[in-house]
Formats: structure tokens, sequence, C-alpha cells
């Protein structure tokens, strides 16, 4: 958990990103809008005490005229509250909706970048589940902070206009101690102002607990929905092997950690509400209390002792913000801090990959071939995996990556960019495209045609070109299926998804081509299939495989051990 001034100056920070983005024009005039708009309420506030004083004064009087013309003005406060509430709501959400959009944009641009995503996951830092902190904290961040924001400028707004009211309603209160008297000019201005900073002190301890206990249960929250989409993703392998039983233990003990955080957050609002109750129940009471003897000895009339009563009430209102807010204030904090450790674990990506030292450097030669330059392969620790490799692959060329299946992964991660731990330099050719093709393709929720496609938006393949190649890896009974929207990862076998994942190689026709155990599903005839139509449809290719396969040998030409 950041400090306090740290998280202050690390949110202004964040916030002042949105606030000078490219519509920061239209930003800044929402903003100078809903001010407006909160100024104009403040007035309404003040207006409608003296309306209610006017009025009891009239009943007071007994005065029929005074009584139709307070009708009348409350007609007219009416209209005009309907329109500034109105107007008030549309602003206020129209710039809510307007820094979420920006905020989450902001987050997810950043975590979905240049494997960011991945290379996140080894670094030390706060940084699980990222889907909740850019779907939920991100909302609560930017909504919550609009919300608290205008509530405190419409406290300070109240603070100043009914100071002056209660000043000059309060008159002059003579402390007589015996020996001395003393006049007391605006005794309920510092009445208020004492039984504020009582209230506003004892809430802030009593809600003190309520930020922890609401950051762990975001925490724990997300971590029983990400257990939940896991076991929805692999669903087909649990129920293979009937592990129900397993997942149900897994999901109860998820629970429980979230019923522990829900007690402890449940004590803490338990505090701040029995709180928040006597003190709004007090607040109602105590100023007429308190003005009740001036207007008994007639120094003030009912219309004063009833605006003295609310212009009290909305000064100590305004004075105890933080306590009043202690929920909204403990909720949006945790929900920064999430963002903005998510943020700085991605900061903190960025450094690792300017380090020079111990990072494996990938450049791009103008020659057509695939090099390693005294390249090692090693761990986020440092430790190495891998002894000296030193060679080169010419186009055409087809290489069979034998030994440890895992640091063959790690080299074709190496090769993507997407894992810089080790040393040495990694020479990519500067023509042809690489195209990595890893044990399951993923398949994105959509039609099959868009998953078939997937990730070009640009690249159109034909209905022929589609058909043709779904025949020649024998997935024909999916053409019929193309425009259908399914969840295909969990609807396909592992041996159609790979089998998808040829279909993709044939549409693509790139010239370097990385097979990371992409057929180990199939039957060792259908393997050779695969690779027989590789070298037939793309025979210019380079290939680089990780494969176990005892029949694949005859398709390379050479091999890297590892």
């Amino acid at each position: 958990m950041l400090a306090s001034n740290n998280f202050f100056i690390e949110f202004l920070r964040l916030a002042r990103q949105f606030w000078c983005s490219e519509h920061k024009l239209k930003i800044r005039g929402t903003i100078l809008l809903l001010a407006a708009l909160t100024v104009l309420q403040m007035v309404m506030a003040v207006l409608m005490t003296q309306w209610s004083a006017d009025l009891f004064n009239a009943l007071e009087e007994h005065s029929m005229r005074g009584l139709i013309i307070q009708v009348g003005l409350l007609i007219v406060l009416f209209l005009a509250d309907l329109v500034l509430t109105g107007t008030h709501l549309v602003t206020k959400r129209n710039l809510q909706v307007s820094w979420r959009d920006w905020m989450t944009e902001h987050v997810f641009s950043r975590w979905m970048d240049a494997g960011r995503h991945y290379l996140i996951t080894p670094l030390p830092g706060e940084h699980d589940n990222p889907d909740g902190r850019i779907a939920e904290d991100c909302r609560v961040a930017t909504e919550s902070a609009v919300i608290l924001g205008h509530s405190l400028l419409y406290s300070i707004l109240l603070l100043v206009g009914f100071t002056e009211v209660l000043w000059s309603r309060s008159g002059v209160v003579t402390l007589d101690l015996g020996f001395a008297q003393i006049p007391i000019h605006g005794h309920l201005v510092w009445i208020a102002i004492v039984y504020s900073a009582l209230a506003s002190w004892f809430g802030w301890l009593l809600g003190r607990p309520l930020t922890g206990a609401t950051n762990a249960r975001q925490s724990a929250e997300a971590n029983f929905r990400a257990s939940l989409l896991e076991a929805q993703e692999n669903s087909q392998a649990i129920a293979l092997i009937h592990a129900e039983a397993c997942e149900r233990r897994q999901f109860r003990g998820l629970f429980d950690k979230i019923r522990v955080v829900w007690d402890a957050q449940t004590a803490a609002w338990r505090n701040i509400t029995m709180f928040g109750t006597g003190y709004a129940t007090l607040s109602m009471a105590f100023p007429i209390l308190i003005s009740a003897p001036r207007y008994i000895t007639e120094k003030i009339t009912l219309g004063a002792l009833v605006q003295s009563a609310q212009a009290f009430q909305h000064m100590t209102a305004a004075l105890s913000w933080p306590a009043n807010n202690m929920g909204g204030i403990a909720e949006w904090r945790a929900s920064v801090e999430r963002i903005l450790s998510l943020l700085k674990s991605l900061e903190n990506v960025d450094a690792e990959l300017a380090k020079p030292d111990h990072r494996i450097q990938v450049v791009c030669s103008d020659r057509p071939v695939l090099a390693f330059r005294d390249l090692r392969i090693g761990k986020y620790d440092g430790t190495i995996l891998t002894p000296e490799i030193t060679m080169e692959i010419g186009k055409g060329e087809h290489v069979l990556i034998s030994g440890n299946a895992f640091t063959g992964a790690r080299l074709f991660r190496a090769i993507a960019g997407i894992r810089p731990w080790g040393s040495g330099i990694i020479e990519l050719p500067s023509q042809g495209r690489l195209f990595f093709m890893p044990p399951r393709p993923y398949l994105p929720t959509g039609t099959l045609r868009y998953a078939i496609g997937y990730p070009s938006s640009r690249r159109v393949f034909t209905q022929e070109q589609i058909e043709q190649a779904l025949r020649l890896v024998g997935l024909e009974r999916l053409i019929d299926q193309l425009d259908q929207r399914e969840h295909w990862a969990n609807i396909l076998t592992p041996e159609e998804q790979q089998r998808l994942g040829m279909v993709r190689l044939l549409l693509n026709r790139p010239q370097w081509v990385f097979l990371q155990e992409s057929f180990d599903a199939l039957e060792p005839e259908d393997e050779k299939r695969m690779m027989l139509l590789i070298c037939e449809q793309l025979s210019d290719t380079t290939l680089l495989a990780i494969s176990h396969s005892p029949n694949g040998s005859s398709f390379y030409t050479r091999r890297l051990a590892l």
C-alpha cells in the first residue's frame, strides 16, 4: 500500500494525463460546467434555507399574503431545482464515462502491448488479476473520483455559504463566569466546528480498517473469478479425469477467503454505519436544542430558529465530509492503488527491457538468415539454462530442436522478443514473416471464420481459400460452420484445434515457421501428413520445430540440441 503523500501524487500524475489528453478542451469544459452547476446547487441550498425562514415567519405572523408569496417562490425554486439537478446529473455522468473510457484504454493499451502482459508474469509486484483491475477498478477509480471530488467541492461551498448565514443568525451570546462576562460572537459557528471536528476524528478512526479490508476483498473476489474462468476454459480436461471434486475444494477454499475478508469489511462498515446513523440523528436535534432558549426568550423568530438549525446542519455536514465519505474513500483508494500497482509493474517491465546487461539483444539483419551469436537462454533470476549457441539458419532449412522442450520453448519466446533473459544476440531476417505455432492455437470467441483469420483484421481470406485449407487438413465438416459464433476452444477437440492451427499456417504462408509441439495431439500418421503438407505447400519456408515424434526426423536437415 502506498503512503498517503505518494498515493495522492501518483494519482494526480495519472489524472493529469487525462486532463491533458487529446480531448482536453472538451474535458476541461465539462469540469468547469460541473463546477459551475455545483456553485448553483450551493446557491439553491442557501435560497431554500432563506425560503424556510420566510415561510415560518409568515406562519408565526399568521400572514396569508406572506404564505401565498412563499408558495409562489417555492414553485419557482422547485422548477429551477429540477433543471439544475437534471443538468448536473448528465454532466457528471458524461465526465465519469469519459474518464473511465480514457483510463481503461490507457491501462489495457499499456498491458496488451508487445508482450508486456506475458513479460509481467515473473516480475515481482502486485499485478495479479489484471482483468479485474482493468474492468472493475478502472470503473470504481474514475466514477468514485468524480463523486468524491464533486461532494468535496460542494461541501467547501456549503461551508463558505452557510458560515456567513450561521454567523449572522448566532448573534452575540454572553458567557458569564461570575467574575467576568465574555461576549461570544457567532457561537453556533464555533460549536459547529468543534462538533464536526470531534465527529470527523472519531469517524476517521473507526473507518481506517476499511481501506485494507476493501483492498483484500477485491483481491479475493478477483482470485475467485479467475479460478472459475480457468475451470470453464479447461472444462473438458477436468471432466475427462473426473476432477470436479478437486475443483470444488479449490472453489470452496477461495470463497472461504472471501468470507474472511467480508467479515473484516462488515465489521468496519458496522462501526461506520452505527456512527453515521447516530451522528445524523443527533445533527437533526442538536442545533434546534442549542437555539431553542433564544427563541423561547423571544430573541429570535421562529424563522430564524429554523434557518439556524438548517444552516448548522449544512455546515456540520460540510465539515464532516471525511467521516461521511469514509467508505467511498476506502473503496476508491483501494481501486486506484490496484491500478497504480499494475502500471508500476508494467514500468518495471520497460525498465528491465532497457537494461543491456544480461539481456538477449534481438536485431534485424539484411541477410536472409536467422542467426544466434553467443546466445544463452536464462531465467529471470539470472540462472543460465543453455551453453552458448552460435549458428546460422538459412532460407528453406528445416531444423529440429531436440533435448529439453521447455528450453526450446524459451528459445522461441526469445526469438519472438517476449523473453529477453539471457545473453547474446539473435539476428532476425529483414525479409519474410515469422509465424509461431504453439501447442494449442488461441481461438477467440466469435465466428469460426474470425477464429481462423485471427489476429489479422486486414488480411481477408476468400471462401475458396478457407475451404481448400480445411479440406487439406481434414476438417471438411467445419465448412458449414464458418459463420457460426461459438467458444471454439471448448467445442473443438485438441486434435481439431491443432489442425486449425495448420489451417492458419496454410492461409498465411509465412517464410519462417516455428512449431512448438504443434501436432502432439495427432496420431503419428496424421502428424506425418501435416509435415508433408508443409513441405508440399510451403516448400521454400524455413522451419524450426520442437517435436518428439519418432517419425519426423526425415523432414529435417539439421538438428539443434538443447
